[in-house]
């Protein structure tokens, strides 16, 4: 960021490849799966980072700066559109043999019911399990990012992952219930 604010080029381009990507996914995920919105957020993150780069905080780490701006670009959208739609993942096309099929089938249904469950679930919970999970950033990065303690982090991943459970029971093949006292 220190080489993008002297007008580094090679710097803009480096931030870009690194992060364009993961940002791109989560908006996707987060604005509904609208491809087109979570590209203009894309662009609209990037725009920002080039026209205001005194606004990251060195002491930072850069991945929990710019998905903190991220998280706050698409809560915002929320207050502006009162209205979030309805999210379904589309698997890309893999190509299948034998029975690889059924396994297939099985996965998609169940990618399908998550993406239903976590639409449910209310911003921040959903925030905080795609961070975690599709991102793979660690409890204080969410921490930050969301603006709360790490304890709530926790607390909002088990129980989010609970509920999850409960209700995508039917694809667990090892039992019917689960104990979350025992996993405890």
């Amino acid at each position: 960021m220190g080489l993008l604010g002297r007008g580094d080029i090679a710097a803009f381009d480096e931030l870009y490849d690194r992060y364009g990507g993961r940002l791109l996914r989560y908006f996707h995920r987060m604005l509904g799966r609208d491809e087109e919105k979570a590209q203009d957020f894309l662009q609209d993150i990037f725009l920002r980072i080039v026209e205001r780069p005194e606004l990251f905080s060195p002491d930072r780490r850069f991945s929990t700066w710019i998905f903190s701006v991220a998280h706050n670009m698409c809560k915002n959208e929320y207050r502006r559109a009162m209205v979030r739609q309805s999210v379904d993942i589309d698997l890309d096309d893999i190509p299948l043999e034998g029975g690889e099929i059924i396994e297939e089938i099985d996965r998609e249904q169940f990618l399908k019911m998550l993406s239903l469950e976590l639409d449910t679930l209310d911003d921040d919970r959903r925030t905080t399990f795609i961070l975690r999970h599709q991102e793979g950033l660690s409890i204080r990065e969410i921490s930050e990012i969301v603006g709360c303690p790490e304890g709530t982090v926790k607390s909002r991943l088990f129980n989010t992952a609970r509920k999850l459970a409960e209700r995508l029971d039917r694809f667990n093949p090892h039992s019917s219930t689960i104990d979350y006292e025992q996993t405890r």
